[in-house]
């Protein structure tokens, strides 16, 4: 019997929605972009994307909604082009994702937390978990 190899790209391989399930009902690239843009230029009191004092509780949920879409377009970008570039923003972002997540556990929404065997190193499938809960959930906090 053969497998199919674990694929970030696709999901194949991984206990996670795929792409395509997983962002079915995301705004197109482009709205999504400029939106990101904008909630990442309304973050204050953050330096390089690291939370800098315990947020508050209002704080947390607009800096987990960010770092989730954030996550969420570098992968979904990613899987159109697969070049090292957009793979490594995908990575870093998801990155980011999961350092939060297990900074606050009470936001993760999946069956899975961050660097769950069930996933490859990268993250990505735990951005599509966790994007696919969120809009399951109604986007709450957007």
């Amino acid at each position: 019997m053969t497998t199919n190899p674990a694929n970030p790209d696709t999901g194949d391989g991984f206990d996670a929605a795929s792409p395509a399930d997983a962002y079915a009902d995301a705004p197109d690239l482009r709205r999504e972009m400029h939106h990101v843009m904008e909630m990442g230029a309304a973050r204050g009191g953050r330096r390089h994307g690291m939370v800098t004092e315990p947020p508050t509780p209002d704080a947390a949920v607009t800096d987990r909604v960010y770092l989730l879409r954030r996550a969420a377009l570098m992968d979904r970008m990613a899987v159109n082009d697969p070049g090292p570039g957009a793979r490594g923003a995908a990575v870093r972002t998801a990155f980011d994702l999961a350092q939060f997540d297990r900074q606050y556990p009470a936001f993760i929404a999946g069956p899975h937390r961050p660097r769950s065997t069930d996933f490859d190193p990268s993250q990505r499938s735990y951005v599509r978990q966790e994007y696919a809960a969120w809009t399951a959930a109604g986007k709450p906090g957007a």
